[in-house]
């Protein structure tokens, strides 16, 4: 049973907050209310990932970035009247407030309705790279087999994906192959389907997408296989659907802190000094949404990179959106981020 007042946080309140309690209660929303318990708006993901595009801080105040004018239901409104409601406006979740517009409740559809739902989406999972940064770990075994906790990185990846509702998976590989075939085999171990291409040569990051087999018409969700987050991607895929993208990428904000003073100068005057000022950058998260005729345009055997391949979507007007990932996110790259996710694990995915 969900506790629904865990999710009521004042309009003074950061999005820092609003982002733990939608993580923590995994509720979808927060209620923003006075201090007499009167709904004033709702916090919810999209309004999140909206205020981060914007590019305001994680310290503004949930009054700056709420939603003002929710649908909400009444102690009158029965549960096939609120379903009916919810159902006609797409929503997850309706407050239900008395006639002083005080929260009293929270009718949610959240997985209880979509539990046990099956997603078509093909899940293809990156798992031919050499991680020469990670040896001598890798020295005798591939790097998405590498254990985190007690199962290896990619285990991981697709246990949090069977969990979500997807069952088609395809995983590219390359170096030490046959111990990714043999950990996986057909998928049946996880109750879904298992299909692999190999790479006979690096193909790059995208080249790969092209030995993919003809697939089912709808978007792939592609991920690096040394990646540990807790995106929700059925969020991710709603996201990439309701903004019909050819391509949705998740990006992470990195914060980078220049250790100097930075003198601006104008020929030889000296206008202002920032002292050692912090630069925000949207850094690529290595998961991305593709839609099927995106994958057609791809030659099989050919190298390319998801850079080169999203610089030429853009070119060519195609619509390639940013999806901000606010949820926990490692790339597991180094040596560091590898003693970092052992230190994460247990706290995060246990």
């Amino acid at each position: 049973m969900y506790d629904w007042k865990a999710v009521i946080l004042k309009p003074e309140d950061t999005m820092e907050k609003a982002i733990q309690v939608l993580n923590k209660e995994s509720l979808r929303i927060v209620l923003v209310a006075d201090e007499y318990g009167r709904l004033l708006g709702t916090v919810t993901d999209g309004d999140i990932r909206r205020a981060l595009i914007r590019r305001q801080e994680m310290n503004s105040f949930l009054a700056d970035i709420m939603f003002k004018k929710p649908i909400v239901a009444t102690l009158e409104d029965d549960r096939n009247k609120i379903l009916a409601m919810m159902k006609a406006r797409d929503l997850l979740q309706v407050p239900v407030l008395d006639d002083d517009r005080k929260i009293i409740g929270l009718e949610t559809l959240q997985h209880i309705l979509e539990k046990g739902k099956k997603l078509d989406n093909p899940i293809f999972l990156m798992a031919g790279g050499f991680g020469k940064r990670l040896r001598p770990l890798t020295n005798d075994i591939p790097k998405p087999l590498l254990k985190i906790g007690n199962k290896p990185i990619l285990e991981t990846i697709v246990n949090q994906f069977v969990d979500a509702g997807f069952h088609k998976f395809f995983i590219s590989t390359h170096y030490k192959a046959e111990m990714v075939r043999t950990h996986f085999g057909d998928g049946s171990n996880w109750d879904v389907n298992i299909q692999y291409v190999h790479e006979e040569e690096p193909l790059g990051t995208a080249g790969a997408l092209g030995l993919l087999p003809e697939l089912n018409g709808l978007p792939i969700i592609m991920m690096n296989g040394d990646i540990l987050t807790k995106i929700k991607y059925d969020d991710l895929l709603e996201f990439h659907n309701r903004n019909k993208s050819d391509v949705s990428v998740c990006v992470r904000e990195y914060d980078f802190q220049v250790p100097f003073g930075i003198v601006e100068v104008d020929e030889n005057i000296v206008e202002h000094i920032v002292e050692k000022p912090v630069h925000k950058f949207f850094v690529n998260a290595g998961i991305y949404v593709i839609e099927p005729s995106v994958i057609k345009t791809i030659e099989k055997n050919s190298y390319k990179d998801m850079p080169d391949l999203i610089n030429e979507l853009s070119d060519n007007s195609n619509k390639i959106s940013a999806f901000p990932v606010h949820e926990y996110w490692l790339d597991i790259g180094r040596i560091d981020d590898f003693d970092r996710a052992q230190h994460d694990f247990n706290s995060q995915f246990e």
